[in-house]
């Protein structure tokens, strides 16, 4: 879909402005949700600018990714621009389009809810219990120190030639 040309609002401080707002509006209006978000998210930044190309996509003929990825810009937005784009929210749930209308509401569902508190590390139990090895001191052993404690007649044959595998050979003390 191709979009037309969008008219410079006068706050753009050069040409390099101009440039990245009509790339990062050509994103928003993408196939590709992902795309969409990103570049939704970027915009978001942009204060007058971005919300200027929110109201336009929210409000416009377009398809149902680039409403949604608008509404996520708009609920984005930081400082003094949190009230502006919850005002274009609010004014969506208006809106003859019911896309338009059920996106704002959503988003607007979204911005009132408190953020998700945070889990306290990532160990989740296992059902029934128990599960996984014991917790508590673990015993470790230290081999090749003290007297040897094992008897090699159990085992098959004779024992093998050479120092034992703990370190040096073991004489009298």
């Amino acid at each position: 879909m191709k979009l037309e040309e969008r008219k410079p609002s006068g706050r753009e401080k050069d040409q390099a402005a101009i440039d990245r707002l009509a790339e990062l509006r050509e994103k928003l209006h993408s196939e590709d949700v992902s795309t969409a978000r990103k570049a939704a998210f970027s915009l978001s930044w942009m204060q007058e600018d971005g919300l200027d190309i929110f109201v336009e996509a929210l409000f416009g003929s377009f398809p149902r990714t680039a409403k949604q990825a608008a509404a996520y810009g708009l609920r984005s937005m930081n400082g003094r621009m949190r009230k502006m784009a919850e005002e274009v929210l609010t004014k969506g749930l208006t809106h003859s389009n019911r896309i338009t209308k059920e996106t704002c509401a959503k988003s607007l569902l979204l911005m009132k809810q408190p953020p998700a508190a945070k889990k306290k590390g990532g160990f989740r139990p296992r059902p029934g219990g128990g599960g996984g090895r014991p917790r508590g001191p673990r015993i470790k052993e230290f081999r090749g120190r003290g007297p040897v404690r094992h008897d090699h007649s159990s085992r098959s044959g004779p024992p093998r030639n050479g120092p034992p595998r703990g370190g040096p050979p073991r004489g009298n003390r």
